[in-house]
Parts: C-alpha cells; structure tokens; sequence
C-alpha cells in the first residue's frame, strides 16, 4: 500500500528534525506496520498491551514501541521487557509498578506524565497540580528503574484553533517552568492526526499520527 509511504513522506516533510513522529498502529494488521517500516518508519504507537506484544514478537526488533493508552497497572509486567517509552502515566502507582517490572528485567523504562489540559470530562490525566506534587515527592528519587522524560497532553476535541493553542501554550509553559529543576525532562508530547501542526507551533518534540498515516481506524469488537 504505496499510500502509507506516501502518508509518512509528507508529514515527515512538514516537521523538522527535532520532532519524533509517532506512527500509532493500534488496531492495524501487521502488513500495514511492515509498509511502514521498510519506509523509513521506526517509531509505533500502540494502546492494548497485547496486541502491542504480539506485534513486537512478529516485526524487527529495531522498531521502538511506545505505549499510549491509557495503563493498567497490572499489564506492565506483559511489556516491560521492550517498551520505550509510556504515555500516558497518570498516577504515582502506575510509576510504582512500572519501576518494579523495569528492575525485574535490569531495564530503566522512560515515562510521560499526562496532564490534564483539555475541558472535556472524559479525558485521562492528572491536574498541574497533581504531575507538580508527583514531580517533587521524596519518593520518586526511590524508582531507580524509571525516568519521567516528558509531559504528555491530549487537547479538546475541537476545530477551534484558539482552544488547542491555549491548551498547548499552557503545557509547554508548564514544561519549560519545570525542565530547570528536573532536568531529564526533555519530551513533550501534544498533537495527533488532527492537531500536530498546532501541537508543534506551541513547542511539541512528540506528535502521535494514525489516521494520517495509515488511514481509517480498524474497530475491534
């Protein structure tokens, strides 16, 4: 499917160097994620934990996978041997575990906290004042085997520029505030098929493509 090489080509063309595309995968077979990958793709996002292993198990081990659902504490352990990076961390028990799995396979596993920027309900993430508490909490210097990398947000749903500019300038401002103190902090993670280009004015280094790429989503019943 010569569409998806072309797909890539593009926005690879639209974002500079600094910026990691993310190719979220989930739902696509595996022929799909070989089409990506003999184009030059070596990033891939996925958000079920198993379909995740068993497209690791099938494709090159060079492949970089990043989960970005939303985590259940106990399917860490199902991944912890070759994840990358998690989006997507929303609470310290979830770092908990993660460091506990990371040490069982002598790995240290970098995480994105998500922040809640958008207004809508329904969205996953914690409050700025929560990922700030988390940040500076005694125990975090204890998990030894994470490395909080980045922040990660997920604007409203809109096609109101002004809203997701807002929401993104606010992020990125919180995550310059912090960079002096916790220096390891070095991505940040906004924009999707529908808002990247705005994610990356406002300052984004990690956008997270699917549709763009691969086309339609498969829905799995």
């Amino acid at each position: 499917m010569k569409y998806i090489k072309d797909n890539l080509e593009k926005i690879n063309a639209s974002i500079s160097d600094d910026v990691v595309l993310v190719a979220v995968s989930k739902t696509k077979p595996i022929a799909d994620l070989q089409e990506a990958y003999d184009a030059g793709q070596r990033v891939f996002g996925e958000n079920k934990i198993q379909e995740m292993v068993a497209k690791y198990d099938a494709l090159p081990k060079d492949i970089q996978w990043h989960m970005i659902g939303h985590l259940q504490s106990n399917k860490v352990k199902y991944m912890a041997h070759f994840v990358d990076l998690i989006h997507g961390v929303d609470s310290f028990k979830t770092l908990k575990e993660i460091n506990k799995q990371a040490k069982k396979h002598d790995r240290i596993i970098s995480c994105l906290l998500q922040v809640r920027i958008a207004k809508e309900e329904t969205k996953f993430g914690l409050p700025y004042e929560e990922i700030s508490t988390i940040l500076h909490a005694e125990e975090l210097k204890n998990l030894t085997n994470i490395n909080i990398a980045g922040f990660m947000g997920m604007a409203t749903f809109t096609s109101d520029e002004t809203i997701l500019h807002e929401e993104f300038s606010l992020l990125k401002s919180f995550f310059e505030q912090n960079q002096p103190q916790h220096p390891n902090l070095k991505i940040l993670s906004m924009g999707m098929s529908g808002d990247y280009k705005i994610g990356i004015r406002n300052g984004s280094t990690m956008i997270r493509v699917g549709s763009s790429i691969f086309g339609a989503r498969n829905y799995i019943t």
